[in-house]
């Protein structure tokens, strides 16, 4: 077959060139216009109401969650008392006794996962809406103590402050925040993405103090990006002199921020540091407290992230002791620290040390009650317990594609499916556990939602059903879900073709993926999106979820550790073999796409001599050493201890082995994925003589949203792949 070196030029893509694709067409499938409708409830914490916020934003009421009656009115912003009256709200939430609801608007997103905003403090019993603060206009991750009478929230200068919600007053609790220097009780920017966290501050069950972590990142090197004016959100200061945001990012072998634990007693007002006993703890992903004011759950992990440690720490004593310990000779999954389950006598965790990851109980003195799941199968949610004393948990017992519920009581020695064998279940529980909504779709029928009662599993009602969304995309493709088997392993893979499609033709084929460890897109849910538009325009879009991927065991997922990109690549090209044995697959008109790891992946699989046509990267990592700590190490350990690791699996120092078209996209404001990864690969790509096609996004960040732009990734992805697949 032969091989087309890139030669196309690097520009972006014309807009004249770009009329042959129906962006509008296109726009119907990608987001947001593909999104389905949800019915998640607020649950108040009696357990037995919620609340819902009215579409114009100007009312809260309150509805029996058994009769789905309307019970009153509890907030009305146009009879509010207070000297503060607002048009609307945007969202807000309910605090843990349920008296108070804090309200917000004039959201500023910050990063993926934390924003600032306006709080106002509503009290349902008074009707009496007032500020948060008026000294910080703007609030981030406010925190409502147990009895409802304290409210505590860092402000813009890295600081935290608890408001007195009966005195109206405020009292500072740190007072050394400085930007790019030292954030108090919120996240710095690796935390949030890769813990997945945007708050690190926890009230006592007696509401006597607040702990908190503190992150001093003024070791942590900076990195830069330029602003420009663009015309989605214009930023009219930058019109004529471009701008330039700098933050803290720690690349993989940079200091990461020195984070310590502090507790501030609500009464004396005095801090302490609460020191713990191990030397080597890098990470503090999560605290919470236990059932008692005098045991604080920190969870530490090494800075390899192959140790996680629970300690319990009493605050005025500051006495630390290490009660349960996970180890693994690779990594420890997230969902060990991040899924921690705290119930009243007992703490439900997540471990894989039998291979698949299981649900165990643990006693807060660290003292292992038995496990609650045991098989061949992954766990993958934790939702509680009943009254019933059932256990709840989502698994992939009926296939890595699908997720069920099952319900375990261990008194009874009793487990329960309680969901259809195929299909993607998931749940939110009310407290607790009478009722839940259940969510429930496949690859063929859109999500519907449910309210049922767990103690006899009954459908009480059907709270949305995604009518609209069934009959706009009723003739649009399906996924079809097929095996196949390639050195010794079966994968899991789906294929989208035509409406019309006919064995007998040869259709040009786009492998599309992610890949990343742990990930999964090969499911039995709902989704529809590009590919079932791509599918239209003539295509067969396929998908495999390699080695790396999860929902199959540990050592299918972890098999991937220090050498990311070989195993990964291994499966995209058995795929690829696969696909041009088919007689309806045109071999030679076979393209690779993906973003972020999937951007990744799909430069390594186009570096790697197996004969794709074409290929598309959206924001790739083109070297683990660019990316971050937290993320690059957890799988490829240090880059001291691992320098051949990092440097075998980096696309930048793959460029002689390139051998086909590339097209490159990625937002000028990619916090997460820097676009310094696609300038660096393109500039070794130009002193190779080899000139890749390019699309940059001015201001956007590494979801590319916006202004229709998340449209244009794909309109361009199809008319380049139009170009070099012989459509």
């Amino acid at each position: 077959m032969k091989h087309i070196i890139c030669a196309a030029l690097l520009a972006v893509s014309s807009f004249a060139a770009s009329a042959k694709v129906d962006i509008q067409a296109l726009e119907a499938y990608v987001y947001p216009n593909n999104s389905t409708a949800s019915a998640a409830l607020n649950f108040m914490p009696d357990g037995q109401t919620y609340l819902k916020l009215s579409a114009d934003g100007k009312t809260i009421e309150r509805y029996d969650i058994a009769s789905g009656k309307a019970i009153a009115t509890i907030l009305d912003v146009s009879k509010t008392r207070g000297d503060r009256k607002l048009d609307r709200i945007s969202d807000y939430s309910v605090s843990p006794d349920g008296s108070l609801l804090l309200v917000y608007k004039d959201k500023q997103q910050i990063y993926r996962r934390t924003f600032r905003a306006e709080y106002f403090i509503f009290d349902i019993r008074r009707n009496t809406l007032k500020p948060l603060s008026t000294a910080h206009p703007f609030q981030q991750s406010p925190v409502v103590s147990p009895d409802g009478r304290m409210v505590a929230f860092m402000a813009a200068d890295n600081n935290i402050y608890i408001h007195k919600v009966d005195y109206g007053s405020e009292v500072a609790v740190t007072t050394d925040g400085q930007f790019n220097s030292i954030i108090n009780g919120i996240p710095d920017w690796v935390y949030e993405e890769e813990f997945t966290t945007n708050r690190s501050m926890e009230w006592a069950p007696d509401n006597s103090m607040l702990c908190y972590l503190k992150y001093d990142e003024s070791r942590v090197p900076a990195f830069s990006f330029t602003e420009y004016e663009g015309a989605c959100d214009p930023k009219k200061q930058f019109a004529l002199y471009t701008g330039e945001y700098t933050y803290k990012y720690p690349v993989a072998g940079e200091p990461n921020s020195k984070v310590t634990l502090h507790s501030y007693d609500v009464e004396t007002r005095k801090t302490k540091q609460l020191d713990l006993p191990a030397t080597d703890i890098e990470y503090i992903p999560r605290i919470h407290f236990g059932p008692t004011s005098a045991q604080l759950i920190v969870l530490t992990l090494n800075r390899e992230q192959n140790r996680l440690d629970f300690y319990s720490v009493n605050p005025r004593s500051t006495v630390a002791t290490q009660i349960h310990q996970e180890k693994s000779e690779t990594w420890v999954r997230p969902e060990a620290y991040e899924s921690v389950t705290y119930l009243d006598n007992e703490m439900v965790i997540f471990s894989d040390r039998t291979g698949w990851s299981h649900l165990y109980r643990l006693a807060y003195n660290g003292n292992e009650l038995g496990a609650l799941t045991s098989g061949e199968f992954d766990v993958t949610a934790f939702y509680g317990y009943s009254p019933e004393g059932a256990y709840y948990y989502q698994s992939t017992a009926n296939g890595a594609i699908n997720r069920v519920i099952t319900k375990v009581n261990p008194r009874k020695k009793t487990a329960e499916t309680v969901t259809p064998a195929s299909g993607w279940a998931s749940a939110t529980f009310a407290p607790g556990g009478a009722y839940y909504v259940l969510s429930h779709s496949s690859a063929t029928t859109v999500p519907v939602f449910s309210l049922v009662g767990s103690a006899k599993e009954k459908t009480l009602r059907t709270l949305e059903t995604n009518a609209d969304a069934a009959a706009r995309f009723a003739s649009a493709p399906k996924r079809e879900f097929f095996t196949f088997s390639a050195n010794g392993r079966e994968f899991n893979a789906y294929l989208v073709k035509p409406a019309d499609f006919n064995p007998s033709k040869k259709y040009p084929v786009i492998m599309s993926q992610y890949s990343g460890p742990g990930s999964q897109e090969v499911t039995n849910r709902w989704q529809i999106d590009w590919p079932q538009y791509f599918a239209q325009q003539g295509y067969v879009v396929a998908c495999v979820d390699g080695l790396g991927t999860g929902g199959r065991g540990r050592e299918f997922e972890q098999c991937v550790y220090k050498n990311l990109g070989y195993y990964e690549t291994q499966s995209q090209n058995a795929l690829l073999s696969y696909l041009r044995s088919q007689s309806w697959a045109a071999a030679d008109r076979i393209g690779i796409y993906g973003w972020s790891f999937g951007g990744y992946e799909s430069l390594m699989a186009a570096s790697s001599g197996a004969p794709y046509a074409a290929a598309v990267a959206v924001a790739p990592v083109t070297s683990w050493r660019y990316y971050d700590t937290i993320y690059a190490e957890r799988y490829m350990s240090t880059p001291a201890a691992n320098a051949e690791g990092y440097d075998v699996s980096a696309p930048i120092n793959r460029i002689s082995s390139f051998n086909c078209p590339l097209l490159l996209m990625h937002g000028t404001a990619d916090d997460n994925v820097h676009l310094s990864n696609t300038m660096e690969l393109i500039a070794r790509l130009l002193s190779a003589n080899r000139m890749p096609q390019m699309l940059l996004f001015p201001n956007m960040n590494h979801s590319i949203n916006g202004c229709n732009t998340r449209a244009l990734v794909y309109a361009r992805m199809l008319e380049f792949f139009n170009a070099n697949l012989g459509k």
